[in-house]
């Protein structure tokens, strides 16, 4: 049985500036950092390891490895992007930092049953920090089961 998520790792040009949007702007404790000098299957690398704490205990995690080539694209929301819940409070004061510290912030975005708001990472990732409604208890944004939206969006892309 899967328990629960214990990290996304993805790449990161610059594990400094990579700490300070985590760390110092969205206020993750940096937990754990390591570099990699082998692989597992014995070639030499040099490659840091970093993992950012969440409040369920659970982590995102970065790797800066210089030696490989990687091409940071700008996402598109709809194409990756990191949701963190938050309360409302920490979503309203993040909005107003994020614009007052002159980082990327869209928003703020009513999804019917959450709330959310958009920054870019210095890696190009989308960071949706999100709400959940008080009214509905983040639970749906529909009145149809997800089984039944899901057939839906089948069909319709058959025909």
């Amino acid at each position: 049985m899967i328990k629960g998520l214990h990290h996304n790792a993805y790449r990161c040009r610059d594990s400094e500036e990579t700490r300070r949007f985590y760390q110092d702007f969205l206020g993750l404790k940096l937990k754990n950092a390591f570099e990699i000098e082998t692989t597992q299957t014995g070639r030499e690398t040099s490659v840091l390891h970093s993992f950012y704490e969440m409040g369920d205990g659970s982590s995102l995690a970065f790797f800066e490895a210089p030696d490989r080539p990687f091409e940071f694209k700008k996402q598109h929301d709809f194409d990756l992007h990191i949701a963190l819940e938050v309360s409302r409070d920490f979503l309203l004061t993040m909005f107003e930092k994020g614009k007052k510290e002159g980082i990327e912030t869209r928003g703020i975005s009513d999804h019917g049953f959450i709330d959310s708001i958009y920054f870019r990472d210095p890696n190009g990732y989308v960071i949706e920090l999100t709400a959940k409604k008080d009214d509905l208890g983040g639970n749906s944004r529909t009145e149809h089961s997800p089984e039944e939206v899901l057939s839906r969006w089948q069909n319709k892309k058959i025909v």
